[in-house]
């Protein structure tokens, strides 16, 4: 039986989202709400063949979704660069909800991008930043940038003096570390929107503890790690129609201003209807937000346009 739309969710007719990883989990469970509430989604996925798989479990509950596809490796500035390249050519609209959700979780051993950064860092963050720069000329006057975030950024915090982890690499602290980028990344760019009397809203997000891939994706074995957190997925997760539904809130919700941080409202923030939440100490750092922003742009290249 599908999951049914939330009864705050209001009609998204005539609206364009664009969602990242939005082949599995939450990313397709927050593509499926807008589809349903009437918008046309966009699915960026690396994998063509997942994102077909995913249009078609849409259609299975919105048989009319209107739903389009494109193609794009996060951990590569140059299928970022195609990726937008052809988002920024579809003709007759602009994007009204650009969702970065797609994520690295904990590989067990270092790995690193196309362009040298740490994976989870340059996925998460860089891979995210750049696709945002890309398509920030592509967004409707009131649009919403969402930045997926996570709990997991509370233990973390910015090790500038080795900040893709070449030194010493441990697979948690890494993907908190590429969380709290997240949140800073928001809060600059929040403050770099107002500064240029921006209508469009940059706000973030996270899912609780939901049961989905991501979590084992990159698991080179089935060993007691991988057991333990599939058994914490039975126990103690969320569906992941429920941690889609801050993302969907971040997204489309009036009480939303640019700046916020939306995740569930139980439970150590696990689960639950979503709310607004606190981030950390660190995460609230102008300090840091600013000189993750000048790093980001020498890294990528690129700044707001």
């Amino acid at each position: 039986m599908p999951h049914p739309l939330p009864t705050w969710l209001n009609k998204q007719d005539g609206r364009l989202a664009v969602i990242t990883g939005a082949n599995s989990g939450i990313g397709l469970e927050a593509a499926r709400m807008l589809a349903g509430a009437g918008a046309t989604v966009v699915l960026a996925c690396r994998r063509p063949d997942a994102a077909a798989a995913a249009m078609a479990d849409i259609r299975q509950t919105h048989p009319d979704a209107a739903l389009e596809t494109v193609q794009v490796d996060l951990a590569d500035l140059s299928s970022i660069a195609a990726a937008t390249e052809s988002i920024r050519s579809r003709q007759g609209s602009t994007i009204d909800h650009l969702i970065n959700n797609a994520g690295v979780f904990a590989p067990p051993t270092r790995r690193i991008t196309t362009d040298g950064f740490e994976l989870q860092l340059g996925v998460n963050h860089f891979g995210h930043f750049a696709w945002t720069m890309q398509l920030f000329s592509a967004l409707s006057k009131r649009a919403r940038i969402v930045q997926v975030s996570s709990i997991a950024h509370r233990a973390a915090r910015m090790d500038w003096s080795d900040l893709h982890s070449a030194r010493r690499y441990h697979s948690w602290l890494a993907y908190g570390r590429s969380k709290l980028a997240n949140l800073l990344f928001v809060a600059e760019l929040h403050r770099r929107l107002e500064d240029r009397s921006s209508k469009v809203r940059a706000v973030a997000c996270h899912p609780g503890y939901t049961d989905t891939k991501l979590q084992t994706a990159l698991d080179t074995h089935a060993g007691l790690f991988h057991h333990t957190k599939r058994l914490g997925n039975y126990l103690l997760a969320q569906s992941p129609a429920a941690g889609a539904e801050p993302t969907v809130y971040a997204a489309v919700s009036p009480y939303v201003q640019g700046g916020d941080y939306v995740g569930p409202s139980r439970f150590f923030e696990f689960w639950g209807p979503p709310v607004k939440v606190r981030r950390s100490a660190r995460a609230r750092s102008q300090a840091d937000q600013q000189r993750l922003w000048d790093v980001s742009v020498e890294a990528t290249g690129l700044d707001l346009s």
